[in-house]
């Protein structure tokens, strides 16, 4: 495959999303501007996701950086999330998460591995169900796992006949801003239950998912339902407002809103 083809192609699957998680994807989209390292490329590659710092924030440092590199460099991040997740996770814990995060599944499996004995509860994530990846991701790995259609996450997180009560919620994040962490659609509003029920909520994601602010992507009504007589909103994602936040847990520490955004802009 040329490199054109191969950019083209790398570009068709971050859109389609194909390639999903922001990891992968910035990983894969760096791949892709190195095959052709022009600003136009850049501005290509970006285009396709709109809701990715990690992305944008790597497409930045990407001229003065090897894939090793990088590579390298999440992974290194991403142990010292495990290390400090790992200090959360007791025996018998639930942990509930929503959507999928590589970065809250290296963590958990980190702690399986660590001998931590504990079961996860995750949604399916429509419309598109990442939850899925996610169930067969933990599952393969041994820990214990129960998917839940979306809207069943109150049921989910309170105990009730069928469920224990969640001792944690992790997110993982596609972005990181000002206001609170962007996240899966839905995770605003099973933030809301979890602090109503006084679940703490843990956001699992590397600095470099901070930017200021940024505009939400919207897909295709389609993914929904093909049906043109109904007008569909389709938002790919949502905020999930600081005060729902109990620490966004990085390669800065364990640390609140506040204090994250205090240490990332030392960086």
């Amino acid at each position: 495959m040329n490199k054109q083809k191969e950019f083209n192609k790398i570009n068709k699957d971050i859109k389609s999303i194909k390639i999903q998680g922001a990891r992968n994807i910035a990983l894969q989209g760096f791949k892709a501007y190195k095959l052709i390292p022009t600003q136009i490329s850049k501005k290509k590659i970006l285009s396709q996701r709109q809701t990715e710092p990690l992305l944008t924030n790597i497409l930045k440092q990407a001229d003065n950086l090897t894939l090793q590199q990088l590579t390298k460099k999440l992974n290194q991040n991403q142990e010292i999330i495990n290390k400090q997740t790992l200090k959360l996770i007791k025996n018998n814990s639930v942990v509930f998460t929503h959507c999928h995060s590589s970065t809250v599944i290296r963590a958990l499996i980190n702690a399986k591995n660590k001998g931590r004995k504990f079961e996860v509860y995750n949604t399916e994530t429509r419309p598109l169900y990442q939850g899925r990846l996610t169930a067969k991701q933990l599952k393969k790995a041994g820990i214990k796992v129960t998917m839940f259609i979306d809207s069943a996450s109150a049921i989910a997180l309170t105990k009730t006949q069928q469920t224990k009560k969640a001792n944690f919620v992790f997110f993982g994040a596609d972005a990181i801003t000002k206001k609170g962490a962007v996240n899966k659609t839905g995770s605003g509003m099973i933030a809301q239950i979890a602090k109503s029920n006084k679940i703490p909520v843990y956001i699992l994601a590397d600095s470099l998912k901070y930017i200021p602010k940024i505009k939400i992507e919207q897909r295709s009504p389609k993914e929904l339902w093909k049906n043109k007589n109904i007008k569909i909103k389709n938002p790919a994602f949502e905020l999930i407002k600081k005060k729902y936040i109990t620490a966004i847990i990085s390669e800065l520490g364990i640390l609140s809103h506040k204090e994250f955004l205090k240490e990332v802009k030392k960086i």
